[in-house]
C-alpha cells in the first residue's frame, strides 16, 4: 500500500493575527500614557515589555493622531545621558460624546479623553417613543458640541440599561421604556454624522472603572447597578463579558427570598422590583418623605436628618448587598463596584452593604468612582473604551 500523509498538526488555539496584536500593543502603550503620563518612552517600554524602537513607533504615530504630546518638562535618568523628554495625553483637541438614556430622563455629556465630563445636560423626556428621545439627545449634543468650537468629536457613546446588543448597536429590550429593537447606533449616527457605539450601562461603567476609576489594574470586577433598572456586569483580565448577543448580566428578575414587590413581569419578588429606585420613592412617598420620584430628594431628606429617609436608604443597602453577596458567591471576583444611590452618598449606607457582605469580603467592596456624574460618565466610557482598545484607527472619522 503507498505510504499516506501524516496528517497535519493544528493548535486548538486560533494564531493571532499580525493586525490583532499591533492593536493590543498599540492599546497597552497609551493606556500606559493614560495611567503613568508624563512617563519616558523607556519607561514605557518597560512597563509593556514591548521594544523601545517599538514604543517609540507608536509614540510618534499618536502623536500624529494627536493623541499624544511631549511634556515640556525634562525628566533625568538615573544614569549618564542627556534627560528623557516625557509624553503624555493631549486631552487639549478631542472630545467624546455620551449618550445615556434612563426611564425619566437622558443625560448628555462631552468627556475628554481622560473620561472627565466638561459640559452636560439632562433632557427630560416628552414621551418614550424611541425616535423622540434619540432625537432630542442628539440635538442636545450639538448644542454642547457648539460650546466648545476648538475641540473635535471623534464619536458618541450610547449607554443604556435593559437588554443592549453591542455589536448590533441596538437596545433589544428596555421593558420600562417601552422599547424593542431600537437601531440606536443608526439613528444616532445618522443624526449626529459621528460613529455611534452603544453598550449596556453596566458593562459600560466597568470599562470607566478600568480605565480612569479605583480598581484600574484589578484582574476581575464585578459592577452592581441599582437604579431604576437593576443589572450587573462582569470582567476579566481586561475583558467585559458580553455573552451571545450581550445578554450577560441581566439580573432583574433573580428571585428574592421574602420579597413583597409585584414585579411588571407578574411574579412577586424579583430583584428589580425590590431594587428599583422607583420602588424606594414609593416608599418614600407612602411614608410622607418626598412627594415625588427623585431618588436624591431620598437622600436629601436623609441628609437633613430625616430618620424615615436614613432607614430607607439602609435598607435598600442591605438589600444591595445581599444581592452582592450572591454574586461574590458566583463569580469570585477580585473587586466589586456598586452603582446604588445611597452607597454612593451616603458612609453609613456603605457599611450597611458591606455588613451583609460579610467581613471577610467587605473591602473588596467600594461604590462607582464617579458618584457625581455617573450617567455623564457611563454614556462617553462606550466610546472611550473603544478608543482606548484600538487608538490607531482614532480620527473624527473612525474611532
Amino acid at each position: 500500500m503507498p505510504p499516506t500523509a501524516a496528517p497535519l498538526l493544528t493548535s486548538p488555539i486560533p494564531r493571532v493575527a499580525d493586525s490583532d496584536r499591533r492593536r493590543t500593543s498599540a492599546s497597552v502603550v497609551l493606556r500606559s500614557v493614560l495611567e503613568h503620563g508624563p512617563v519616558a518612552r523607556s519607561t514605557i517600554a518597560r512597563l509593556t515589555g514591548l521594544s523601545p524602537a517599538s514604543v517609540t513607533d507608536y509614540c510618534a504615530r499618536f502623536a500624529e493622531l494627536g493623541l499624544i504630546r511631549e511634556s515640556a518638562v525634562l525628566r533625568r535618568s538615573k544614569g549618564v545621558g542627556r534627560p528623557h523628554l516625557p509624553v503624555d495625553l493631549d486631552d487639549s483637541r478631542f472630545v467624546v460624546g455620551g449618550v445615556h438614556v434612563a426611564v425619566p430622563y437622558t443625560t448628555v455629556a462631552l468627556l475628554d479623553l481622560r473620561g472627565r465630563v466638561l459640559a452636560h445636560s439632562e433632557v427630560k423626556h416628552e414621551g418614550p417613543e424611541p425616535g423622540q428621545v434619540l432625537a432630542r439627545a442628539a440635538d442636545a449634543l450639538a448644542a454642547l458640541l457648539a460650546g466648545v468650537p476648538g475641540s473635535r468629536a471623534l464619536g458618541v457613546g450610547f449607554a443604556a440599561g435593559g437588554w443592549v446588543d453591542r455589536d448590533s448597536g441596538t437596545v433589544v429590550e428596555h421593558p420600562l421604556l417601552g422599547w424593542r429593537e431600537v437601531a440606536v447606533r443608526e439613528v444616532l449616527g445618522a443624526r449626529t454624522g459621528l460613529p455611534v457605539h452603544v453598550d449596556g450601562h453596566a458593562r459600560a461603567l466597568v470599562n470607566a472603572e478600568r480605565l480612569f476609576g479605583r480598581v484600574r489594574g484589578s484582574r476581575s470586577v464585578l459592577h452592581l447597578f441599582a437604579g431604576n433598572v437593576v443589572d450587573a456586569a462582569f470582567a476579566t483580565h481586561d475583558e467585559v463579558h458580553h455573552g451571545p448577543r450581550s445578554q450577560a448580566g441581566a439580573i432583574a428578575h433573580l428571585p428574592v427570598p421574602g420579597g413583597t414587590e409585584t414585579c411588571d413581569c407578574g411574579r412577586v419578588g424579583c430583584l428589580q422590583a425590590e431594587l428599583s429606585e422607583r420602588t424606594l420613592c414609593r416608599r418614600a412617598r407612602a411614608a410622607g418623605v418626598v412627594d415625588g420620584v427623585n431618588p436624591m430628594h431620598v437622600v436629601d431628606a436623609a441628609a437633613g436628618g430625616d430618620p424615615v429617609a436614613v432607614r430607607l436608604l439602609r435598607e435598600r443597602s442591605r438589600r444591595v448587598g445581599r444581592a452582592v453577596g450572591l454574586l461574590l458567591d458566583v463569580l469570585n471576583p477580585e473587586r466589586v463596584v456598586v452603582t446604588e444611590i445611597g452607597v454612593m452618598h451616603r458612609a453609613d449606607c456603605l457599611a450597611a452593604l458591606r455588613e451583609e457582605v460579610g467581613a471577610d469580603r467587605a473591602a473588596t467592596v467600594s461604590p462607582i468612582s464617579f458618584p457625581d456624574s455617573v450617567l455623564a460618565v457611563a454614556g462617553g466610557s462606550v466610546a472611550l473604551d473603544v478608543l482606548y482598545r484600538d487608538p490607531l484607527a482614532a480620527s473624527p472619522d473612525a474611532i
